[in-house]
């Protein structure tokens, strides 16, 4: 997409939709002053009869307009300005992007207020902007003849500031982020059918080549070499071999701290023997949503050539009912010795993240967070909008936060005490794979505490924000791209 930057006042911009921001209460000065005059006093009608709000993602479309350049006006509420945060900003121009991409070949302009908005600051709004223009124009129907959504031809972001090269500079980061999070989109949208263990490795391969990530892929003998047994195991019942691909940004130095970015990666989940009824498995082309999550950070890390190192470790597998597949009972033993009871073939990708989890540990990286679409429990607890966060260092966890905190994403942090350890402890082995019906996603990131050592952790379950079950105003519905930005500003902020 040709996103780019317009000095020009919004009236004099040319597009087929001009985006307009307004506040809670609406103000009509300054450019929207103008915009009134020139439309011979519109808004402030709209205003004087109550339809023009400014209330959060409200939206008003003026179709057919004369006297400026655009051809329609979208006029978007960003709510009240002392309340406005960055996710609520995006919630905002995500609802005027969807709103205005049904059709092919669509110009869009975006009106960037003359000031900061509450807390939101100039920049913040460009880049945001970017990313929305991206993200709200792409929808998840791949593979309809008629589409409910296209892509805008180009994007214009329009700012009377008079600095132009942080504008820029804030345009090409929002530009960035947005295709880092419709690349994990995209791979989470598409069928198992064509992501399988194999497909993702091989597009990794392809995303680390374009923007200059080491990458290594292992095969199934490399895999046994490293003992990854509890990976193998989950991959027994499925014809299609397990990878693990771990791509490197080196852009700290040699002697600079190194971030671990861990994603599971099961490609299909069936439940292996433990079979999910049809409903439960229907979305579960989604299971790998934290090894896309990872791919699609590590693209925009090395994009922008952040001066940190960081590594993307991506385990992927299918979970599938083969004959071969792992059965209940059987004794598995991870890469790091600890020996698993299986008591649920379902509940696999913490043994995937467990052998994971191990060899970023060895390869000596020196914090790690981990992403993985885990538990049912975390979305009945949370919802679907909230991640859960768990953690075995408070600071770490706290800096996670703040980077979610700072990009909008919804995460909320569940304890991690020892109690839980009784309800996962094995009869025949060290641990089992489940812990039973109550505070299962607690259970889980406890089990996974057991694969990091002494290593600074955090573990995200993003069951519930990762894929939405049905579209809303300013959300597609299937793959969000939840977790992207908070990895992305994770890094930036690494030392």
């Amino acid at each position: 997409m040709d996103i780019r930057r317009s000095h020009a006042l919004w009236t004099q911009v040319a597009a087929d939709w001009l985006v307009v921001p307004v506040v809670e209460p609406v103000e009509i000065t300054g450019q929207l002053g103008q915009l009134d005059e020139a439309l011979g006093g519109v808004v402030s009608r709209m205003k004087e009869a109550g339809d023009l709000t400014g209330k959060l993602a409200s939206i008003v479309p003026l179709r057919g307009v004369s006297g400026i350049a655009a051809s329609r006006v979208l006029f978007v509420g960003l709510g009240k300005a002392a309340e406005l945060s960055a996710g609520r900003l995006d919630k905002v121009l995500a609802t005027a992007a969807r709103a205005i991409s049904d059709k092919k070949e669509t110009s869009v302009a975006i009106g960037v207020p003359d000031a900061d908005v509450g807390s939101v600051s100039i920049l913040e709004f460009v880049a945001a902007a970017a990313i929305a223009v991206q993200v709200g124009s792409l929808g998840q129907d791949l593979f309809r003849a008629e589409r409910n959504r296209f892509p805008f031809a180009t994007a214009t972001i329009a700012s009377h500031s008079g600095r132009p090269a942080e504008l820029d500079a804030s345009i090409a980061r929002g530009r960035i982020v947005g295709q880092a999070i419709n690349l994990t989109r995209d791979l989470v949208n598409r069928p198992a059918m064509e992501i399988t263990p194999v497909g993702f490795a091989k597009r990794a391969e392809a995303v680390a080549a374009d923007c200059g990530l080491r990458c290594e892929v292992f095969d199934q003998p490399r895999l046994e070499q490293e003992r990854m047994r509890s990976l193998l195991a989950v991959s027994q019942g499925s014809p299609q071999p397990p990878r693990m691909v771990i791509v490197s940004h080196d852009g700290g130095g040699p002697n600079a701290p190194r971030l671990a970015l861990v994603g599971k990666g099961v490609t299909f989940d069936s439940g292996g023997l433990s079979l999910k009824p049809t409903d439960s498995m229907l979305t579960m082309k989604c299971d790998m949503a934290g090894a896309a999550t990872v791919l699609g950070a590590m693209q925009a890390i090395a994009r922008m050539k952040l001066p940190v190192n960081v590594v993307g470790y991506m385990g992927l597998v299918e979970n599938m009912t083969g004959g071969a597949a792992y059965k209940l009972g059987d004794i598995l033993t991870a890469r790091n010795g600890v020996t698993i009871e299986v008591l649920n073939t379902d509940a696999e990708g913490r043994l995937v993240l467990a052998d994971v989890l191990s060899y970023a540990v060895d390869s000596g990286v020196d914090k790690i967070v981990d992403l993985a679409t885990l538990t049912g429990a975390c979305v009945v607890a949370l919802g679907e909008d909230v991640a859960g966060a768990f953690t075995n260092d408070q600071p770490w966890c706290d800096s996670v936060l703040a980077a979610a905190k700072t990009t909008g994403e919804d995460v909320w942090q569940l304890p991690m005490w020892e109690l839980y350890d009784d309800l996962i402890k094995g009869d025949i082995g060290d641990i089992k794979n489940t812990g039973g019906r109550w505070g299962g996603a607690i259970t889980a990131a406890r089990f996974l505490k057991r694969f990091v050592g002494d290593k600074p952790w955090v573990h995200l379950d993003i069951a519930g924000p990762a894929f939405a079950s049905s579209n809303k105003p300013h959300r597609e519905g299937g793959a969000t791209g939840y977790g992207v930005k908070s990895l992305i500003e994770l890094a930036n902020t690494f030392r």
